[in-house]
């Protein structure tokens, strides 16, 4: 199958040879539900901790003793019965991570292409190769495809100091290389701008 190449003027220039296989490509809603939770699950940092009573400071000493008081039995003030006393079943450190296999993987990234192919919603450009890494200068080549009032994916082959450089002041664009492809940005990006050459990449890592 072919897709249209465009220029920064959003111009068709020219056509690109595009896999049938990746964006032609059947749209499995459960692989991208599941890889989406998967890294919304991987980003949880799991520090969230409470003190037991055999990490409170203090208490050792018995406070009164066993008999003969009247009061009831107690061998430590840092029960979670007392107050400053530890914490009951309380939440410890640990680990959110999860792993689904790379065949998985790359069938949901498959799946993800073709939906935002198939929705109007991926464009390929010649170049995008601003002269600064002026914020203005990003915007306007933006507007000129059209993808300046949306969120956008922006997919570049190598890394251009004056991309990355002047996108970081617009919250609505993300600039990744084609090795970072993931499913979960190209879920939440409406659009997605991809240059001719990183385009070649993105089918040869994922065919």
């Amino acid at each position: 199958m072919e897709i249209k190449v465009k220029n920064l003027k959003n111009e068709e220039v020219g056509k690109v040879e595009a896999s049938q296989e990746i964006f032609g490509a059947e749209v499995k809603e459960h692989l991208l539900h599941s890889f989406v939770k998967m890294q919304l699950t991987n980003r949880r940092r799991g520090t969230a901790a409470v003190k037991g009573r055999h990490l409170v400071s203090g208490g050792g000493k018995k406070p009164w003793a066993q008999k003969g008081t009247g009061r009831a039995r107690a061998g430590s003030s840092r029960s979670p019965l007392w107050r400053g006393g530890g914490t009951v079943f309380g939440p410890i450190p640990k680990t959110y991570n999860s792993k689904l296999p790379k065949k998985v993987k790359k069938a949901a990234v498959r799946s993800a292409l073709a939906m935002k192919l198939g929705n109007n919603e991926f464009m390929v450009v010649n170049e995008f190769a601003p002269s600064s890494h002026k914020t203005k200068e990003m915007l306007a080549l933006l507007s000129g495809i059209r993808a300046n009032r949306e969120k956008t994916l922006l997919i570049l082959h190598e890394k251009n100091e004056n991309v990355f450089r002047g996108t970081r002041n617009i919250s609505e664009v993300k600039v990744i290389l084609p090795e970072g492809l993931n499913v979960y940005d190209l879920m939440y990006y409406k659009n997605v701008v991809c240059t001719e050459a990183a385009l070649k990449k993105i089918q040869e890592n994922i065919q």
